[in-house]
């Protein structure tokens, strides 16, 4: 009965490293290491991506603080446009 265990066992333990061998050659050949490649760039689009939102949101507070702060409360006017004095005879530009 002894031995039948440790024959299970040792078949056991064998196939378990035979399998995590087999995924270590696989993420070690060409197409594993560009799928891990494509992984950690897509990762790190994301967290860039995030950074991003976060410094966005957090300049949209810190510029509504200055803004009541100042008293400049009231938003800018959305159709508001900037006129230019005509400079060397260019006529006036409309943004």
């Amino acid at each position: 009965m002894r031995r039948l265990f440790w024959l299970g066992m040792g078949t056991t333990m064998g196939a378990l490293a035979m399998r995590r061998l087999s995924r270590v050659a696989e993420r070690l050949t060409p197409q594993g290491v560009a799928g891990s490649l494509a992984e950690a760039l897509h990762e790190l689009a994301g967290a860039i991506g995030e950074f991003g939102a976060d410094v966005r949101a957090a300049a949209a507070e810190r510029e509504a603080e200055l803004r009541a702060q100042t008293g400049l409360t009231a938003p800018l006017p959305s159709s508001a446009r900037l006129h230019l004095p005509a400079a060397r005879g260019v006529p006036a530009v409309d943004r």
